[in-house]
């Protein structure tokens, strides 16, 4: 979903500024250097107690409850906490860091989100972990589904929703992992208001009618599948990375062999690259290509293809898409889109940042054209909550195709 963030961004700067007792890394290369790195592992002072064996003194996860609370149409009112550790198992530093999000809200509409995510490297990288765990009680806009849905179909739908996805890939080489997926999505009690906002059909209820969505959908239904996934991540920091390229490609294949309700294949390839400006980490250059596409039968509407901010979870390897574009505002069968970024340090912990994107949806592969593009572009800043691991409050603005723009807020950069 699309999250204001209003009151939030001046608590977090105050706590961040308190928060932060370690020196800031930036004068040293990175961080968290590759896997492949050619440097003996750094010792570091021996740690006490049970967790000695997990965590160095300096490295053991904090649970520092953060305040969340925005306003958007959607949901009215709505507050919550938010909790991100990050920590590396072990006392080598070749490891990079791991991190985790908790984030729960409710809000005056009565609606309720819950998400856990995590992204984990155990000790010596032998083991790269990447998952999600949500419930969402909510109501959204949808617009219908294509690349040319109309600003004035705007409707509004309810469902809730759980979903629940693992990937697990042991190590086979440095910086490349190879393992299996699943995913499982269960999403129940589908409402709208058939007449729609002024006398107006519902958008989901004349897709329903002529059977772009089926009545499954209408209701609810599970998908469920397992598939290959398969990981390049030379990156030197996986929160905000300096330097290095990310390639992950991943396949989902859902039927009735394992309780899903729909039978399709998914095959997915996000890759980014990162470098340096002008010989310095004061400049960074971030690139992202991702692309989704779908074969075989029927795909349920919440499980399309989809760019616009803020989607968030693992589905897109965590990554915000198109931001200035409303969640969903564009859906289908097959996805393309490209970003980039260049991120600059200003002064103090504050950073800023400009971004661009281009995409387009589409039913089959050969509907693609440069004619239906999306864009969407905008200006940022950054706060350098964490300075040891470069744990940054984002805060954007972007406008976008389809008459839509959005102030985001978030933990983490965008990709």
């Amino acid at each position: 979903m699309r999250f204001l963030y209003s009151l939030l961004a001046f608590s977090l700067l105050a706590i961040g500024a308190r928060a932060q007792t370690t020196p800031a890394a930036s004068a040293a290369p990175d961080s968290a250097a590759p896997a492949s790195a050619a440097r003996p592992p750094a010792t570091a002072p021996k740690p006490e107690g049970k967790f000695a064996k997990l965590f160095a003194a300096s490295d053991k996860p904090s649970f520092v409850p953060i305040p969340v609370l925005f306003s958007q149409q959607e949901t009215g009112l709505a507050g919550g906490l938010s909790v991100l550790p990050v920590w590396r198992f072990g006392t080598d530093t070749t490891t990079r860091k791991s991190n985790a999000r908790f984030v729960g809200w409710v809000s005056q509409k009565k609606q309720t989100s819950l998400q856990v995510t995590h992204n984990v490297f155990t000790p010596g990288e032998k083991l790269y972990l990447l998952g999600e765990l949500s419930y969402y009680d909510v109501n959204f806009f949808f617009y219908g589904i294509g690349n040319d849905t109309r600003k004035a179909d705007e409707s509004e739908v309810a469902y809730k929703l759980f979903i629940f996805n693992q990937r697990v890939m042991p190590r086979i080489a440095p910086n490349w992992f190879a393992g299996l997926q699943y995913r499982f999505t269960g999403l129940r009690d589908v409402k709208y208001d058939q007449s729609g906002e002024g006398g107006k059909v519902n958008k989901f209820q004349t897709d329903l009618t002529a059977g772009r969505i089926s009545a499954l959908e209408a209701t609810g239904g599970n998908t469920s599948g397992f598939g290959p996934a398969i990981l390049y991540d030379g990156r030197d920091n996986v929160l905000a990375t300096y330097r290095g390229q990310y390639l992950h490609m991943h396949s989902l294949f859902t039927g009735k062999y394992v309780g899903s309700d729909y039978t399709f294949s998914r095959f997915q390839v996000d890759a980014r690259h990162f470098q340096p400006l002008f010989g310095t980490t004061k400049t960074i250059l971030a690139l992202q290509y991702l692309g989704q596409f779908h074969a075989g039968g029927k795909v349920p509407f919440r499980e399309l293809s989809a760019f616009g901010a803020d989607l968030g979870g693992s589905i897109y390897n965590y990554a915000t898409l198109m931001r200035g574009i409303y969640e969903g505002r564009f859906r289908d069968r097959q996805m393309m889109t490209v970003q980039g970024e260049i991120r600059r340090k200003l002064f103090w912990r504050f950073d800023g940042a400009v971004f661009g994107a281009v995409g387009e949806v589409a039913n089959q592969l050969d509907d693609f054209s440069f004619a239906g593009m999306k864009y969407a572009a905008g200006v940022g800043g950054r706060f350098q909550f964490n300075r040891r691991d470069r744990l940054n409050l984002r805060l954007d603005y972007g406008v976008g195709s389809g008459g839509n723009s959005g102030v985001y807020f978030s933990v983490g950069e965008a990709f």
